[in-house]
């Protein structure tokens, strides 16, 4: 079966069977797994992108995926009797579930602003492929047209091995290509305020997103 045809699977899923008031909310359970699908076409993971690209829109700038709130520990629902009396009587038919979510068998960890299990395996690269840069940038020659001036406030937010988000200070020749913050050789004057996030999904396919204010 397809990535995207799984994600769109488990997130409906997830939203589903983790609706309880008392498990954390179950939008970064969709995130999760419909980033791993590389967004695939669902109302389900339509909303959970809309989440993700909220969380970076100021104020205040958010982790989008915040792992640490997904129960991955949890499992989907359990047939009901009547429908594992179904199954006895149609041998044929197929589970409910016929592929366990990547973490099914994952080592359980204590949680702190991390995954609930242990992540560090590389199924899991897609998490720590996103990268959220918080760019402000000015530029302008002096009124001579001499020195360059240049000043710029830019942070880098990024996650763990265990999924746990970090934000630091960067410079302007670490913000990917593919954002419109135009770094070029001439000094003309540049005035650029935004909140960029990349990532690749589980097969490794690019996606970016840039939100300027």
């Amino acid at each position: 079966m397809p990535l995207r045809n799984l994600a769109v699977g488990f997130a409906t899923s997830a939203l589903i069977s983790l609706a309880s008031p008392a498990v954390a909310y179950p939008v970064d359970c969709a995130i999760l797994l419909c980033l791993a699908g590389g967004w695939p076409s669902s109302t389900e993971c339509a909303q959970a992108r809309a989440v993700f690209i909220r969380r970076i829109t100021p104020w205040p700038i958010e982790p989008p995926l915040q792992i640490w709130n997904c129960p991955m520990r949890a499992s989907f629902r359990a047939p009901t009797a009547m429908e594992r009396l179904f199954e006895v009587g149609t041998p044929s038919r197929q589970p409910l579930l016929q592929v366990a979510p990547p973490w099914a068998s994952a080592v359980l960890l204590p949680v702190a602003d991390q995954a609930d299990i242990d992540i560090s395996d590389p199924a899991f690269d897609f998490v720590r492929s996103i990268r959220v840069f918080e760019i402000h940038y000015i530029q302008h020659a002096d009124d001579d047209g001499g020195a360059c001036n240049r000043w710029w406030t830019i942070h880098e937010g990024s996650y763990g091995e265990q999924g746990g988000y970090r934000r630091r200070g960067s410079t302007p020749s670490a913000v990917p290509e593919a954002s419109d913050l135009d770094l070029t050789a001439d000094c003309r004057s540049i005035r650029h305020r935004s909140v960029f996030v990349e990532w690749r999904d589980a097969e490794g396919t690019y996606g970016h997103e840039e939100v300027h204010y």
